[in-house]
């Protein structure tokens, strides 16, 4: 849930994409080599194939298959996307937990959402004057400091691999094949399954289209509970996002007109 961090430079060739980071402290290059070796052996063709990797180099780099297609950040979201985002989230989370438990956590999850959000409310950030926002906020608090977000950290389900990342800019449409993939495996790693389709809802990237997220859980198989996990993991992320979203926090520079105020109004609709 960082805004505005710039990760990589890419270099987008025929056939192939060379990718060099401009940082690797959380051991970004070797998680993504890793999920894209991975992903080659159990869900071919879901992801960039994995062709080279350097790295050891200073910055260090991968050499992955050129997708087709253009991603879903910014689109208003069809029906037949949506199906296919959730076919290939299908696709990706029956990877057999016994292989996903060799992987290492992903370094953006359930307790650590929590931990930094309870951290931002407690902080009073500046929302500004709206009736409706302040109202948001006070909800959010309130929800915030219940037993319900505690109860997120412990998963009781098999774990799965994820992007750790629910930016729509990840979701790559074809419209020639009509499919999505999936890219950019940076932060990738064992993660909870319902916190991941809670961030694919509701990260901040929704404002910049439409995502209908009702209608892509239910093309998602989930058992028993899970909805219930998914929904508070959706009011989780979505308390994060907004208590970045004022004045002077971090997601400021990059608010689409009105973010505030409507992310205030996810905020009460969630927690309705």
């Amino acid at each position: 849930m960082t805004a505005g961090r710039c990760t990589h430079s890419l270099d987008i060739r025929d056939d192939v994409v060379v990718k060099r980071y401009a940082s690797w402290g959380r051991g970004e290059p070797r998680r993504e080599w890793v999920a894209l070796t991975l992903l080659a052996q159990h869900a071919p063709d879901l992801a960039p194939a994995p062709v080279e990797s350097l790295l050891e180099a200073r910055p260090p780099m991968i050499v992955m298959s050129r997708l087709p297609g253009h991603d879903l950040r910014g689109e208003h979201a069809t029906d037949e996307q949506i199906t296919a985002m959730a076919t290939a989230l299908n696709q990706l989370h029956q990877i057999p937990a016994r292989v996903v438990e060799n992987v290492e956590p992903a370094p953006w999850g359930p307790a650590g959402a929590v931990c930094k959000t309870r951290a931002w409310a407690d902080k009073q950030p500046d929302l500004g004057d709206d009736p409706l926002v302040r109202e948001a906020f006070r909800a959010g608090a309130a929800w915030l400091d219940s037993i319900a977000p505690d109860k997120l950290t412990v998963n009781p389900l098999p774990p799965v691999l994820g992007l750790a990342d629910g930016n729509r800019a990840n979701y790559l449409w074809s419209s020639h094949e009509r499919r999505v993939r999936l890219i950019d495996w940076e932060d990738s790693g064992r993660s909870d399954r319902a916190f991941e389709l809670g961030e694919v809802c509701e990260h901040i990237s929704r404002l910049d289209g439409t995502l209908d997220a009702a209608q892509l859980l239910e093309h998602l198989e989930m058992g028993a509970g899970e909805a219930e996990r998914v929904h508070d993991f959706r009011r989780l992320i979505a308390l994060g996002w907004f208590l970045q979203l004022g004045p002077s926090g971090p997601a400021k520079p990059h608010n689409p007109v009105g973010a505030v105020k409507r992310q205030a109004e996810r905020i009460l609709e969630l927690l309705g």
